[in-house]
């Protein structure tokens, strides 16, 4: 079944001649198009975008007896560009290339985790307790982390990085391999 093509989206008004045109050609251009697209569907959407590349150079063009002739160039051409921007190169191999799947923790294990690091953070002094959770539980900058403790930058910076080093050297973290995470400065979320 043939569908009406762009009359509704052109304006008699400004080009009354457009209008009757693709009354009168638009089953030929139609055919035209699904020759070019195995999809009936993107055939009539081939034709709607070559139909709107013609309504927009209609002024400009010259001979109206060749329109048949541009409208299959623009035809042709979109075509031509839709196929360039679909192009995808893809290679055969031996084995899929996603890798295999990470089992899931045990979450009482990182809750472990998570007690044994709060325990650590803990035997901080309670300066360097308070930076060091402002910093990396609740994620505030260094400046942010300054202004609430109403030091400096410096002291800050400071003041974390001898909280790390004794992270680090805390002993219950390096029984269970946390000290790594500390010296990171990444201890896990509470």
């Amino acid at each position: 079944m043939t569908t009406p093509v762009c009359t509704s989206a052109s304006t008699p008004a400004t080009f009354p001649s457009f209008a009757s045109y693709v009354r009168a050609r638009g089953p030929v251009l139609l055919r035209a198009a699904r020759s070019l697209s195995s999809n009936p569907n993107d055939a009539e959407d081939l034709l709607q975008t070559a139909l709107t590349k013609t309504y927009v150079a209609w002024e400009r063009i010259e001979d109206h007896r060749a329109l048949d002739g541009y409208v299959r160039r623009a035809l042709i051409n979109t075509r031509t560009s839709q196929w360039r921007k679909r192009k995808i190169e893809e290679f055969a191999c031996d084995e899929l290339p996603e890798p295999d799947p990470v089992p899931a923790p045990d979450p009482a294990e990182l809750q472990g985790l998570r007690d044994a690091m709060w325990r650590a953070i803990m035997r901080l002094p309670a300066r360097q307790r308070a930076m060091v959770v402002l910093r990396y539980y609740e994620d505030l900058s260094e400046a942010q982390t300054a202004e609430v403790m109403e030091v400096s930058i410096g002291t800050v910076k400071s003041a974390v990085s001898r909280a790390l080093a004794k992270l680090r050297e805390d002993q219950e973290l390096a029984e269970l391999g946390l000290s790594r995470i500390a010296a990171q400065g990444l201890p896990p979320n509470a």
